[in-house]
């Protein structure tokens, strides 16, 4: 798997993962309903398959690397969809989180 089709995936899946996450809370917290929520619950039911697509067959190594994604995601997602303005520390702690990503993934290993 190329590193660019792994990082797409990454990328899909946090679409999915927050996505549905936000759903939910909209359906809940901003009380827009059940099709708002079943939204949500099949987007996130989505990101668990997307997961799956990704080559390494470490399901640890996926998900503690997707943390850092759902990281700079979630805050990415808050900027676009609800005007949530991020600090510096907002940014470098997300810079921190997809460096972690980069190591964790994309670091050779041998053996």
């Amino acid at each position: 798997m190329t590193i660019i089709r792994s990082i797409l995936l990454f990328l899909l899946a946090a679409l999915a993962e927050i996505g549905g996450a936000w759903l939910i809370w909209q359906g809940v917290r901003e009380h827009k309903g059940l099709l708002w929520i079943g939204a949500g619950i099949a987007a996130l039911g989505a990101y668990g398959f997307v997961a799956t697509l990704q080559s390494d067959a470490n399901f640890g190594r996926i998900l503690a690397a997707y943390g850092g994604v759902f990281v700079a995601g979630s805050l990415g997602w808050a900027m676009v969809v609800d005007g949530f303005r991020p600090d510096r520390y907002d940014i470098i702690g997300a810079a921190v989180c997809l460096l972690g990503v980069a190591v964790i993934m994309y670091a050779p290993r041998h053996g």
